[in-house]
């Protein structure tokens, strides 16, 4: 019983990673240009969710390399949508804020892709459907933030 469940499991993994990537890839067409790059984009976001964000614990997050990060930074700060200041409690860190112009930068990013899905949503699927995806979204977003017991 348990390997059909494993192969139940595989499959439906199978099925979620096609339909995100597909998804995705289909927000992606639906972006203005903004001249940041769709890391710089991620990294906006994480930093306007999770205030106080050292650029250490910023690349840990995001899952990439320290240099890399270390560019994007650059770059976000000298199109003033972010900002660093001193760490009060450690001031060998800085932490990482959003500027006012990167708050702007992020809701007209996402303006348009979300009434893009909110429409292709409101035509494509059925009520019950839509509010399966209200319990989905949070599910998915646990996903994505997961990281085994060893990686933490």
């Amino acid at each position: 019983m348990a390997s059909t469940v494993d192969l139940e499991l595989l499959d439906t993994a199978r099925q979620l990673r096609i339909a995100v990537i597909s998804l995705a890839r289909r927000l992606r067409a639906e972006r203005q240009e903004t001249g940041v790059s769709p890391l710089g984009i991620s990294v906006l976001i994480r930093v306007r969710r999770e205030p106080r964000l050292t650029p250490k614990a910023l690349a840990r997050a995001e899952n990439v390399a320290p240099q890399t990060l270390t560019r994007v930074l650059a770059s976000l700060e000298h199109q003033g949508l972010l900002s660093r200041r001193p760490d009060p409690s450690d001031g060998r860190q800085s932490l990482l804020e959003l500027t006012t112009a990167g708050r702007k930068l992020l809701r007209r990013d996402s303006a348009r892709r979300e009434a893009w899905l909110a429409g292709a949503m409101q035509e494509a699927l059925a009520p019950s459907e839509r509010q399966m995806l209200r319990v989905v979204a949070p599910l998915l977003e646990i996903l994505a933030e997961y990281k085994p017991a060893d990686d933490r």
